[in-house]
């Protein structure tokens, strides 16, 4: 009986260790369990705080676009309403500039014909860098292309003003009343179409005006003019050195001169020294967009 009694004894001791240890792996599974679900849920948190920091970034950035558009607009808005005071006005005798508040100021007109040819573009590149103003007479039969019309998109875009110098540069004295119409009015029409503005300006080709060209100038309220001076048309002073010197050192040179330039390579080459030499000896190129239009 003894020996029995041992036996069940040693029974029960060895199932109560079993039942002990799996009652504390189940604990341990348990507390492991909770643990991963802890983690999950620590998980689901972190990607919501990730959604909304990547919500706010966005919402954000679409911010900072929209002022950036807005300041854009505003920079548009502030070019397109510039104004320029009426400061001068065109001698019809003389074609010089005057100052309309007697200004003792010492300015000249820069004008470039036959544009935008081949080194309209230019020239108008580095009269911007200069801050020096012009007016670029136009010619049609320079803006047949889409590659022509955008020269004189961006000699506009840059500030400078566009005149008509004619649709096929002929003599005007030549022409009937109805040609000479249709050289100036085409033109205007064409550059209208391409800039969006009409000419102010008017030149004729030769400087040969009419009765009949004058008229139709009033009637499409430009002023027309001719020059005081100019030599990039003969043959000493096609190079740019030679030109540069005469265009500064002319006698012609006084205040309020309107001086002549084309779309020539030579005068490409010139027009920063042209420019340079005149405001060394105290003359200053105006903005033809300060000028008084009838």
């Amino acid at each position: 009986m003894s020996k029995k009694l041992s036996e069940v004894f040693l029974l029960k001791q060895l199932v109560m260790l079993v039942l002990s240890f799996l009652l504390l792996v189940g604990c341990q599974t348990n507390e492991t369990l909770s643990d991963e679900n802890n983690l999950t849920n620590d998980r689901k948190e972190l990607v919501g705080d990730s959604k909304k920091i990547e919500g706010d970034e966005t919402e954000e950035s679409e911010l900072e676009v929209q002022e950036e558009i807005e300041l854009d607009n505003e920079v548009e808005a502030t070019i397109e309403d510039e104004v320029f005071v009426e400061r001068y006005e065109i001698d019809p005798v003389s074609w010089r500039i005057k100052s309309l508040d007697d200004s003792d100021d010492q300015v000249i007109l820069l004008t470039i014909d036959d544009a935008p040819d081949q080194y309209s573009v230019v020239i108008a590149e580095k009269l911007k860098e200069l801050g020096a103003g012009a007016i670029f007479f136009v010619n049609g039969h320079f803006l047949k292309s889409e590659e022509e019309q955008n020269k004189l998109k961006v000699i506009h875009e840059l500030g400078f003003e566009i005149g008509n110098h004619t649709m096929n540069h002929p003599n005007m004295s030549d022409l009937s009343e109805e040609n000479q119409k249709r050289e100036i009015i085409e033109l205007n029409d064409l550059i209208e179409e391409i800039i969006g503005e009409r000419p102010k300006f008017y030149r004729a080709p030769f400087g040969v005006n009419t009765d009949e060209s004058r008229a139709i100038v009033g009637q499409e309220g430009m002023i027309f003019m001719n020059w005081t001076y100019g030599y990039d048309w003969e043959q000493e002073y096609q190079d740019a050195e030679a030109l540069a010197k005469i265009m500064v050192e002319s006698p012609l040179l006084s205040n309020g001169a309107n001086l002549l330039m084309h779309d020539r390579k030579w005068t490409a080459e010139a027009i920063e020294n042209i420019v340079i030499g005149l405001r060394e000896r105290g003359y200053e190129p105006i903005d033809p967009r300060e000028i008084k239009i009838n």
